[in-house]
């Protein structure tokens, strides 16, 4: 796989991520109102640093695992299942009108919008699921490329999150709201579209190992 394939991927799992309610989204709102347009790379640079540490000791670990078909495969199917699972969960919640996004949201931490992003990650569950799942089979297949396959990755995944929550931060300190709750659900069913497609992928490719 191109490392231009591994990038754009990346930040397509990371967008759908990243734009499904959740913690980190109210705490960026939140410290939007508080600290201004600033606060949105500085969470995510909380949100970079933690997840940079944590590829890092996956890649030292996984230096011994890479080849083996039986291990490549499991990963892939659990990786694939999980963004099914997401993918059909958030085209449920648009069917059923669950979803709507709030930039009217007030409050604040203490601790500031670095340390926020930091420590948000690290207490969300959610977090610890995608990076045993698909986070984890994904590494796998971007170390086909060396380093450069792993940047990539990494790359593409806090690009979207980047790009994401500088948007939140420009709609709630210019008081616009250019997105409508319509369009909004217009997007999940987007992403959840792609994230079925390529969870579905994700478990046939692991198949063919095991099999």
């Amino acid at each position: 796989m191109s490392l231009v394939s591994i990038f754009f991927i990346s930040m397509g799992v990371g967008l759908s991520g990243a734009v499904m309610p959740g913690p980190l989204l109210t705490v960026s709102i939140n410290e939007s109102y508080r600290k201004g347009f600033i606060a949105a790379p500085l969470l995510v640079a909380g949100h970079a640093v933690l997840e940079g540490a944590l590829i890092v000791l996956l890649v030292l670990g996984l230096d011994r695992v890479v080849g083996n078909d039986i291990f490549f495969g499991v990963v892939g199917v659990a990786g694939g299942a999980f963004l099914f699972w997401m993918g059909l969960g958030m085209a449920l919640d648009v069917r059923d009108g669950r979803l709507h996004i709030d930039l009217q949201t007030r409050g604040g931490t203490h601790i500031g919008p670095f340390v926020a992003g930091l420590t948000t990650s690290v207490s969300n569950p959610y977090w610890f699921l995608w990076w045993a799942t698909f986070g984890l089979s994904w590494l796998l297949r971007s170390m086909d490329r060396g380093v450069a396959g792993v940047l990539a990755f990494f790359t593409g995944h806090i690009l979207a999150d980047l790009l994401w929550y500088l948007l939140v931060a420009f709609l709630v300190v210019t008081g616009k709201r250019f997105i409508s709750n319509r369009a909004y659900k217009y997007v999940i069913l987007g992403c959840g579209t792609f994230l079925l497609i390529l969870g579905a992928r994700f478990v046939g490719d692991g198949l063919f190992h095991l099999l």
